[in-house]
């Protein structure tokens, strides 16, 4: 089992024929079930050629039309990855995932108040992970993003990270320690974004094959504490949670364009004292994520 993406998946590349779209796009369609998985690229300017078998269509709508697919991958750059967005929400897929790193704000405000407004007209919900984010993956299944491939093994441990690296790297633990992943979920780090903490949580703690979940959050946002009070009350799986940026100075941006803190509830220190209160199991150091799960099970 595995939540939001498996085997039978059908994705469409947005920006198929750029050199990020094709290096990612080729890697995906190796792992797993990726040559069933990839179905359809688009670029308006390269409609009814193909690259590595996969038909380019003109548009998205015209690519789930001819091919039944109903997630997209977006590799466009940052100028058009917001409108590479909406495209897909305006063709009614099930998810969108945008790797895009570095899509203006302004761009993305636009982006959620026309979803919010095809809402409110009775439209349907398109899910998005990202932007700026690593993509997510079903072991031995399915993977849509940029993520290692082979560090990955099948199992049932849910794994959700706001970073892309330290989503490899609890991977990487579980697996050397013997312990698979159902989902792997990199929901990325900008300060607008689809996907939250709280929605992954749900996720998992609904997947009958996902016994135990990795939470990992950064400084900057209420995210990680709101995913904490509705576990607190909900989750019925044990949970273990590292916050990144134990260090970090108020003020200064860290990395990620969300991970800034204004003080207060979003220090490392306040979000991992908030987890703890709601049960989860937190540590400090990165590097005992997986032994401290498996002391859990």
């Amino acid at each position: 089992m595995s939540i939001l993406i498996n085997r039978n998946t059908r994705v469409i590349t947005q920006g198929i024929t750029g050199k990020t779209g094709q290096f990612h796009t080729e890697k995906c369609q190796e792992y797993a079930n990726g040559k069933a998985c990839y179905v359809a690229g688009v670029n308006p300017k390269k409609a009814g050629e193909s690259i590595f078998g996969i038909p380019i269509y003109a548009t998205v709508k015209e690519a789930a039309a001819q091919t039944g697919a109903t997630v997209s991958v977006i590799y466009v750059p940052p100028p058009g990855a917001a409108a590479a967005i909406w495209e897909a929400v305006e063709a009614d897929l099930d998810l969108v995932i945008c790797i895009t790193e570095g899509i203006p704000v302004r761009d993305m405000l636009e982006l959620r108040n026309l979803q919010r407004l095809k809402a409110a007209a009775g439209g349907k919900t398109t899910l998005l992970l990202g932007p700026n984010c690593p993509g997510l993956i079903t072991p031995d299944e399915i993977k849509i993003g940029i993520m290692p491939g082979h560090i990955h093994r099948k199992g049932r441990i849910g794994v959700v990270s706001r970073s892309g690296t330290l989503t490899y790297e609890a991977v990487g633990q579980l697996t050397e320690i013997g312990l698979g992943q159902s989902s792997a979920v990199g929901i990325g780090g900008d300060p607008i974004n689809g996907l939250k903490h709280i929605d992954i949580m749900k996720m998992f703690n609904d997947d009958a094959e996902t016994d135990a979940v990795v939470m990992i959050g950064e400084i900057g946002g209420p995210d990680e504490a709101d995913a904490a009070q509705w576990c607190k009350t909900h989750m019925k799986k044990p949970v273990v949670g590292f916050i990144a940026g134990v260090t970090a100075p108020a003020g200064k941006r860290m990395g990620h364009a969300g991970a800034l803190i204004s003080g207060g509830a979003d220090t490392a220190e306040a979000k991992l004292a908030i987890m703890e209160e709601c049960g989860f199991k937190v540590t400090r150091n990165p590097s005992e994520m997986a032994k401290l799960l498996k002391s859990l099970l």
